[in-house]
C-alpha cells in the first residue's frame, strides 16, 4: 500500500463520520471499505502489535498517508462513549505514537454515533435517536464546544438539560446556592486547539522537539496533550487541576493567563517569580488584556474585577503589563504580541530570537550561468564541472551576506580540496557570476543587523559581552567592529524623530514599493507584506512602533506611517479580498507617549469601508484589474477620489448604495431586484 492507492481508496469511501479531512470508521463497518483497504487497516494494526481487543473504531486522514487506531470500549454501551487510547500511525515515515486518556479527568468523547455504523446495525436507530436528542436541545451549534467531556457535560447544563442512563432529561428547577469567594478554577477554559502563546512558540520553531516545555498553571492540560501528542517534551504543574505535579525546571516556561487571575498580589508575584526560576532559556508570559470601557461592565474588585461567574479577573493594558514583568525580574521583556512577552534568560538564545526576528531571507532564484572560460583555466573548469557544489556555495554566501566560515558551509572540506579557501572560491565566483545579487544580499543582511541593534537601543536592552559566533562575523564583515555598528544604529533611531527626514523617506518608498498610498506630509499607507521593502529608516521607525504591540499576525493587513506626528496605525479587515473589505480593528501605536489606543468595530453596522483598495494592491496581483475597474465604478457613483484615501462611514456607505438602488456582488455593482 502506497500512498497513491491510499488515497486513490479513501476517495472511494462513503461511509462513516465524514469530516474535511478525515473520516471516522467503526471496525463493524469495515465490510461497506474497499477490499483492501479493510485488510489493511487490520494488518496495520498487527504490524505494531496492536491487539485486536485494544481498537474498535479507525480515524483515515484524507489528506496525509497517516491513520488512527482508536480504542472506545463502551462504544455500543455509552451515549457519548469515551475515547481510552489512540495509537498514531504515520505510515510515510513508518512511525507510531500511542497517546493513553485513561488517567485523563477530561477526555475526548464521540458523538453521532449512526454515522460510524452501518445503517443494518441493531443499533442504528438508537443512535439516530441520541443524535436527535442532542439537535433538539441545541447542543450541536457549535461542534468546536463538545469534543471533550467537561465542555460537553458543561453545555448540557447550560441548556438545562441533565444526563441520565446516557439519555437527555430537562434539569427540575434548582436551589443555586451563592458560593463566597473567588473561583479560581472556573477561569480554566477547555480548548480545543493551541492558546496563543503557545501559537508563537510554533511560529519561532521552539515547538520542533529541541526544546523542554513547563506549562506553569496548565489549567486542564490541553496544551499539554497537543504538545504530548507531537511527541514534545512537555510537562506541567496547576493549582487547581494537576495540584501533585513536579515543577520542574525546562529550557521554556509557560505562564498563560496566570497572572490575570490571582486576585492576591503578593501571590501574583510569586507565581511569576516561581515561573522565572525554572525557566533555562526563557519565560513566556502572557495575560489578557482590556480598555477601560469594557472593565466598566463588572465589578470592582480589589485591584481587578470579579466577573458574572465568580472569577477574578485583572484586565491589563501592553505597557502596564510589561512594566510589571520588568520591575518584577529587573529583566527586558520582549513583546511578541498583545499580552504576550519573552524574557530570556539566556541572553544568547535571546540575540538568535531577535536576529530571526528581523532577518529578511533570501529568495533563492536560479543562478546565471557561468561566463565561458578558457580550457586552460583549470579552477574554473572545475566549477563547470562541479555546478551544484559551488550553486550551494554561492547560495550560502547570498543567505549570510559574506562569505560563510568553514563551519558555516557543510561542504568546505570538498570545496577547499577543489579549489582552496572559502575567500579563494568566493573570489574566483564573482569572476565567473553576476555579483548584482550578492551585493544587494550584503546589503540586505547589513540592514537587517542595524534594524535588530536600534530595536536593542530603542528597548534600552543591556549590551551583550558575549555573542553568537555568527553575529561576530557578521559584526567584523559588515562593520570592522561592534561600536562602529551600535554608532550607526543610534544614529538610525535618532532618526526617526526627524519628520522632514521621515517625510522624504515616506516619499521615496511610494516610488519604490510595489503598492502603497501616499498622502503628501501626512501618511504613508502600505500592505503588511511590503514592510520589509521599505527603505532601512522607515523599518526602524515601524519596528520601533511593533516593539510596544508585538509581532504583526496575518489578521493586520495595512500599516500606516505617520509623518509627523510619531504615531503608527495598524488596521484589520473582515475579509482583504473582498472588492470592499471592512474595518473590524484599527490600532494606533503612539511612541512618543508610549500608548496603544485599540479600536474594535465588533457590531458590523459601524464597521467603515476600505475604498480604492487598488491603492495597495501590485499591478500583478490576479484581482488588480477586476478591483480598479470596480473602484472606478463605485467612486463615481458615490463621487470620491478613486486615487486617495477615502473614509467613510459605514450607514453613508448604505444610504449611497440604497439611493443608487445599488448592490455589489463580488467585483460587480448591479441593481436591487424589485419585490
Amino acid at each position: 500500500m502506497n500512498e497513491e492507492l491510499f488515497a486513490e481508496l479513501i476517495a472511494q469511501i462513503k461511509v462513516g463520520k465524514q469530516l474535511p479531512d478525515a473520516i471516522y470508521l467503526h471496525k463493524d463497518a469495515f465490510d461497506a471499505l474497499p477490499t483492501d483497504l479493510s485488510q489493511f487497516i487490520p494488518a496495520v494494526a498487527k504490524a505494531v502489535s496492536l491487539q485486536d481487543e485494544s481498537w474498535n473504531l479507525v480515524k483515515l486522514f484524507k489528506k496525509e498517508f497517516r491513520l488512527s487506531l482508536l480504542h472506545y470500549p463502551n462504544f455500543y454501551s455509552d451515549s457519548y462513549p469515551v475515547l481510552r487510547q489512540s495509537l498514531n500511525v504515520d505510515l510515510s515515515k513508518l512511525t507510531h505514537k500511542v497517546t493513553s486518556y485513561e488517567a485523563s479527568d477530561n477526555p475526548p468523547i464521540l458523538h453521532r454515533k449512526e454515522t460510524m455504523v452501518l445503517p443494518e446495525s441493531e443499533h442504528y436507530e438508537h443512535f439516530i435517536t441520541l443524535t436527535q436528542e442532542g439537535e433538539n436541545a441545541g447542543l450541536y451549534e457549535n461542534s468546536r464546544l463538545i469534543g471533550f467531556q467537561r465542555s460537553w457535560e458543561n453545555l448540557i447544563a447550560r441548556h438545562g438539560y441533565e444526563l441520565v442512563d446516557g439519555r437527555l432529561f430537562r434539569s427540575s428547577a434548582v436551589a443555586q446556592v451563592e458560593e463566597s469567594g473567588i473561583d479560581r478554577h472556573k477561569t480554566a477554559l477547555v480548548r480545543h486547539e493551541l492558546s496563543a502563546p503557545m501559537k508563537t512558540l510554533v511560529k519561532h520553531g521552539y515547538l520542533e522537539g529541541s526544546y523542554s516545555i513547563f506549562d506553569y498553571g496548565c489549567g486542564r492540560g490541553d496544551d499539554l496533550r497537543e504538545l504530548e501528542a507531537h511527541g514534545l517534551d512537555a510537562l506541567g504543574w496547576d493549582p487547581n487541576f494537576q495540584p501533585d505535579s513536579d515543577k520542574v525546571s525546562s529550557h521554556i516556561v509557560n505562564l498563560g493567563f496566570v497572572l490575570n487571575v490571582i486576585e492576591d498580589q503578593d501571590e501574583r508575584l510569586e507565581a511569576l517569580l516561581r515561573a522565572w526560576e525554572l525557566a533555562d532559556k526563557f519565560l513566556v508570559v502572557s495575560v489578557m488584556l482590556a480598555n477601560e470601557n469594557y472593565i466598566a461592565q463588572f465589578t470592582p474588585y480589589k485591584d481587578g474585577v470579579v466577573t458574572s461567574r465568580n472569577t477574578f479577573q485583572k484586565y491589563y493594558a501592553q505597557s502596564e503589563i510589561k512594566a510589571y514583568i520588568e520591575r518584577s525580574l529587573q529583566e527586558d521583556a520582549i513583546t511578541v504580541a498583545p499580552g504576550i512577552f519573552y524574557i530570556f534568560k539566556d541572553k544568547l538564545e535571546e540575540q538568535q530570537y531577535l536576529q530571526s526576528k528581523y532577518k529578511r531571507h533570501h529568495k533563492w532564484q536560479q543562478l546565471t550561468s557561468p561566463e565561458p572560460v578558457e580550457a586552460k583555466d583549470k579552477a574554473k573548469l572545475l566549477v563547470t564541472q562541479n555546478q551544484e557544489l559551488f550553486n550551494a556555495f554561492w547560495n550560502t554566501c547570498l543567505e549570510l551576506g559574506r562569505i560563510p566560515a568553514n563551519e558555516e558551509f557543510g561542504q568546505s572540506d570538498k570545496v577547499r580540496e577543489l579549489i582552496g579557501s572559502h575567500k579563494k572560491v568566493f573570489g574566483l565566483l564573482q569572476e565567473m557570476f553576476d555579483t548584482t545579487e550578492f551585493e544587494q544580499a550584503e546589503k540586505s543582511r547589513k540592514e537587517d543587523l542595524l534594524l535588530y541593534f536600534s530595536m536593542g537601543l530603542f528597548e534600552k536592552r543591556k549590551p551583550y559581552t558575549q555573542q553568537p559566533e555568527s553575529l561576530k562575523r557578521d559584526i567584523k564583515a559588515l562593520f570592522d567592529d561592534y561600536k562602529t555598528a551600535i554608532n550607526l544604529a543610534a544614529e538610525l533611531l535618532f532618526a526617526i524623530a526627524d519628520t522632514e527626514l521621515i517625510n522624504k523617506q515616506c516619499e521615496k518608498a511610494h516610488q519604490q514599493l510595489p503598492a502603497s498610498l501616499l498622502n503628501e506630509g501626512h501618511s504613508l499607507i502600505l500592505h503588511r507584506d511590503y514592510i520589509d521593502d521599505l527603505p532601512l529608516l522607515l523599518r526602524v521607525y515601524v519596528g520601533a512602533g511593533l516593539q510596544m504591540y508585538g509581532e504583526l499576525d496575518e489578521e493586520i493587513d495595512l500599516i500606516k506611517i505617520h509623518i509627523t506626528s510619531g504615531k503608527l496605525t495598524l488596521t484589520a479587515y473582515d475579509n482583504f479580498e473582498n472588492s470592499v473589505p471592512f474595518l473590524v480593528e484599527r490600532i494606533k501605536i503612539k511612541m512618543a507617549e508610549q500608548d496603544i489606543d485599540f479600536f474594535d468595530y465588533v457590531d458590523e453596522k459601524r464597521r467603515p469601508p476600505l475604498l480604492n483598495k487598488h491603492l495597495y494592491m501590485t499591478g500583478e496581483h490576479e484581482n488588480y484589474k477586476k478591483q480598479l475597474s470596480f473602484n472606478k465604478r463605485l467612486a463615481k457613483l458615490m463621487e470620491f477620489e478613486p486615487t486617495e484615501e477615502t473614509q467613510m462611514l459605514r450607514a453613508e456607505f448604505d444610504i449611497l448604495l440604497d439611493k443608487q438602488n445599488k448592490q455589489i456582488k463580488g467585483f460587480t455593482l448591479s441593481g436591487k431586484s424589485q419585490c
